[in-house]
């Protein structure tokens, strides 16, 4: 068995560069390779507790903070300077 390199490992999980480049210039399909990449991290972000109609406490996506972070996500790229 071999150990990965540091710059294997340092880069795993990433976007590459290019994708974030195409994003940054308003490349729709790199906005979606982009919005896919951080989809768990939003919806994560997004869990709250709720109740339903009979007083029954879940943990649910909350839509509105989920469309939030997805909007600020999207202008955060479209702002980036490289």
């Amino acid at each position: 068995m071999t150990k990965n390199s540091n710059s294997d490992h340092d880069e795993r999980g990433l976007l590459p560069f290019p994708v974030i480049i195409a994003a940054t210039k308003g490349d729709p399909d790199a906005m979606k390779i982009v919005l896919s990449h951080y989809e768990g991290d939003m919806l994560t972000l997004s869990v709250r507790k709720m109740r339903d109609e009979r007083g029954n406490t879940y943990y649910g996506t909350d839509q509105d903070i989920y469309d939030r972070l997805r909007s600020r996500l999207i202008r955060a790229v479209l702002d980036f300077k490289v």
